[in-house]
């Protein structure tokens, strides 16, 4: 069950993101001491210009004029309702909030995963996400360059740049950072208006 969530999810993400670029992200960061979180949103709708049934192949038209072909996976179900001059809607949202920890909790890591099909019968649509949380301990942090090195559960050594010389001030070695990733992806598609 969870490979074919993984796979659903993995369709409908490629399914929103490839050729979609198009439109401006929408980027924010949000911060308070020994926290900072960074958000982006990307908006796009697209008109189904033509379909393959055979090979599954849907040509998608942007506002821009630019057609991207996109080869739709057998997961995604409802092909057959696609319909030429159909409305296609995609949402794509990150998220990243690290945080800074006091304490000697154990390292982890840990993934969460979720998927919403439309119903069988429905134009085809649906969300998927992704939570990933990771507790990392900070075993170096150099003031001069701002770089904090973070070794997390696994073994391996990351170097990050903080680049707010207050957040800096406020953590030392021995310290631990959560980083909370979030991704999600929204796919709706409307019949052509009449």
């Amino acid at each position: 069950m969870r490979s074919s969530k993984l796979i659903v999810a993995a369709a409908l993400v490629s399914f929103a993101t490839a050729g979609f670029a198009q439109t401006e992200p929408k980027v924010g960061v949000k911060s308070a001491p020994g926290q900072v979180t960074v958000t982006g949103t990307v908006k796009t709708t697209s008109t189904v210009v033509g379909i393959e049934p055979a090979t599954r192949t849907v040509w998608l038209k942007n506002a821009h004029g630019k057609v991207v072909e996109v080869v739709v996976g057998e997961e995604a179900r409802n092909f057959g309702q696609l319909k030429v001059g159909d409305v296609v809607n995609a949402e794509y949202s990150e998220a990243m909030t690290i945080t800074l920890k006091k304490g000697g909790a154990p390292l982890g890591a840990s993934e969460t995963q979720s998927m919403e099909r439309t119903p069988i019968g429905a134009k085809p649509g649906g969300t998927a996400g992704r939570e990933v949380t990771i507790l990392a301990n900070v075993t170096a942090v150099n003031h001069q360059s701002g770089v904090v090195t973070l070794k997390g559960p696994q073994g391996n050594s990351v170097d990050m740049v903080v680049q707010d010389p207050a957040q800096l001030k406020l953590i030392k070695k021995g310290d631990q950072m959560e980083v909370l990733y979030t991704e999600a992806v929204a796919i709706s598609v409307e019949p052509q208006a009449k």
